[in-house]
């Protein structure tokens, strides 16, 4: 999702407008906390109806947080972990219906594999897959992941189309979103435990366990963030790859989770899809034409280094799984 300058705002005239120029002297400034004050009144309050665009997606990932934990309540971490994976593929079907993007071959070929290793594993829990705890429902896990995917796909479909057609930047519209969010789940709360908040205090059962959760999901969303900044599509789809590796060796050791060859099947299916999903068209393009013509094989003079890779667009491409950094070749 590529992030959206802040110029350009349209921010209405008076003594209490603030353009963007002032909000970046007002923030680098030590202690000038007022012109950062009168920028959110005028785009969060003033603007108000840019602000309840952020209304819908905030709800819907408050209603898909809520239905994870219902989620998870209800299925093994390892089959929760790769069912969860069909948000690759409500996103991808949200994104070329709102968003009119166009995906290659590869990609609906890899769409269509997820959905087959996603019901593999299904049909494996459906069948037994071991012993599970009474009190789970599978059905009831399923119906919840299965929202939660649809939900995701269209809040994050949804908060690009905002980003891409706004002049907002992205950490105010991270803000807008965080106020609808903290409002809605505080409705939420006092609505299903607002009496047994009352009686025992808000942070009531916050054991030392759920506090690891809170912070592991905080963590979780800074590190999003840095994936995003200095890591590709596939080091991601290796990262997904790995933690329904790391789920299901944990379910074995820690719930005794049951490993059968059908459940291998489909998890296999699905990282395989995840890893072809995230490869770029032009590294697709590239693996076509080189075994369509067949490799090319320079020789290098001993002693000599090897030539740097040039891309299609006379660019410098630097080690595979390590952060891209596209240089511009003299005389390209």
């Amino acid at each position: 999702m590529a992030a959206v300058g802040v110029g350009g705002s349209t921010a209405a005239t008076g003594s209490g407008a603030v353009s963007a120029g002032a909000l970046e002297s007002g923030t680098t400034s030590t202690g000038n906390v007022k012109h950062l004050v009168l920028f959110l009144h005028e785009a969060v309050l003033v603007q108000y109806v840019d602000t309840l665009k952020l209304a819908v997606p905030s709800l819907i990932y408050t209603l898909q947080n809520n239905l994870q934990y219902v989620a998870i309540s209800n299925l093994p971490a390892a089959t929760f972990q790769v069912t969860y994976q069909l948000k690759i593929l409500t996103t991808a079907l949200f994104s070329v219906l709102m968003l009119n993007r166009s995906l290659s071959r590869l990609q609906w070929a890899s769409l269509l594999l997820l959905f087959t290793g996603v019901a593999i594993v299904q049909a494996q829990q459906a069948g037994g897959g071991g012993p599970r705890p009474l009190d789970q429902n599978p059905g009831a896990g399923l119906a919840a992941v299965v929202a939660s995917c649809l939900s995701s796909g269209f809040a994050g479909v949804y908060f690009e189309k905002i980003l891409k057609g706004s002049s907002g930047s992205v950490w105010l519209r991270n803000l807008q979103l965080g106020l609808f969010g903290t409002a809605l789940g505080l409705v939420g709360l006092w609505w299903a435990e607002g009496t047994a908040v009352a009686r025992r205090g808000f942070f009531f059962g916050y054991t030392p366990a759920v506090w690891g959760v809170v912070l592991n999901q905080a963590f979780g969303g800074l590190l999003v963030a840095v994936v995003v900044k200095y890591a590709d599509n596939i080091l991601k789809g290796f990262a997904t790859s790995l933690s329904i590796v790391l789920s299901t060796v944990a379910s074995i050791r820690l719930f005794g989770f049951h490993l059968d060859p059908l459940f291998a099947l489909g998890a296999g299916l699905v990282i395989g899809a995840v890893y072809l999903y995230s490869l770029p068209r032009g590294a697709v393009k590239a693996i076509a034409s080189t075994s369509a013509s067949g490799p090319c094989i320079h020789q290098q003079p001993p002693g000599q280094p090897p030539p740097p890779q040039l891309s299609s667009r006379g660019d410098l491409i630097t080690e595979p799984f390590l952060p891209k950094l596209l240089t511009k070749v003299k005389g390209s």
